[in-house]
């Protein structure tokens, strides 16, 4: 197996050591980006933005790498990257740090699929909408956000229990088939033991978190926070007042909610027919 580097060598971010190791691999190998774009199917310049930091590449790319080197760390160091914050901003970093340490996470979403039950199409169509991307800087937040998910697989499996409000069934993707899948995804998340989730019918008007995305964090330290956020900010409260307010509501919405298996057979019939499905 090629010589490699310490991974934990002077202290780099793990997208550092990553895009250092990729540099080292093909320099061993004594071969240009070109040929190595040849010999994996990739883009040249894409291989160079992975190895200068600027892009992480796919995980079936990453893959490809591995076994074009005969090695098996590169998937690793890869996971690593995509799970490095240092890339966002701080405050966002607070946020992702107590998120990832959390016993229990309940969210609230009036119009957008949470992030940690999104497909990577979804994800990937989500952060399009945005703004104008590069290909590189899109696969990387894709990466980011699909690495998120792992927590619910965690050994310890924290509680994630999601409350949709029927606007977010209402909106789909324009390819159907990848919104079929993103509805049959939720399904198949909702039947893990530590994952519920409930439809808040749009019959039922108007309530306190109308247009408040928000999500609540049980941290092992026996504090509730919350992160509330629109498609251009988010801000994160700990104040125990404004957190409790914010809980009241939520409680709220989860009483009035169908239950989980009612929301279960409403997204069935969104699956079935992308319009409005019969009460």
């Amino acid at each position: 197996m090629p010589a490699r580097r310490n991974s934990s060598e002077g202290g780099h971010s793990a997208r550092t050591r990553y895009a250092q190791e990729l540099a080292l691999l093909r320099n061993e190998k004594g071969i240009s980006l070109r040929a190595l774009g040849d010999a994996v199917r990739a883009d040249y310049t894409h291989l160079s933005n992975m190895e200068h930091g600027k892009a992480l590449g796919s995980s079936d790319l990453v893959r490809e790498l591995d076994q074009y080197y005969g090695t098996t760390h590169l998937v690793v160091l890869w996971e690593a990257a995509a799970h490095d914050l240092s890339r966002f901003r701080e405050q966002y970093q607070t946020y992702m740090t107590l998120e990832s340490e959390a016993l229990a996470l309940h969210q609230y979403a009036p119009s957008l699929m949470p992030g940690l039950l999104q497909t990577e199409a979804y994800a990937r169509a989500l952060l399009q909408a945005a703004g104008p991307v590069d290909e590189d800087t899109l696969a990387d937040d894709v990466a980011a956000r699909m690495a998120r998910q792992d927590l619910l697989g965690r050994a310890d499996q924290p509680e994630f229990r999601a409350v949709l409000d029927e606007a977010v069934l209402r909106r789909p993707l324009t390819d159907p088939k990848e919104w079929q899948a993103q509805l049959a995804h939720l399904i198949q998340v909702s039947d893990r033991p530590n994952v519920t989730i409930y439809v808040v019918p749009s019959s039922l008007g108007l309530h306190g978190l109308t247009n408040t995305d928000t999500m609540f964090l049980w941290l092992p330290d026996g504090r509730m926070v919350a992160y509330v956020e629109t498609g251009y900010s988010g801000q994160l409260v700990e104040d125990a007042r404004d957190v409790d307010r914010l809980r009241r509501s939520y409680d709220h919405l989860r009483d009035i909610a169908l239950s989980p298996r009612e929301s279960g057979d409403m997204i069935t019939r969104y699956m079935e027919d992308p319009c409005e499905p019969p009460r």
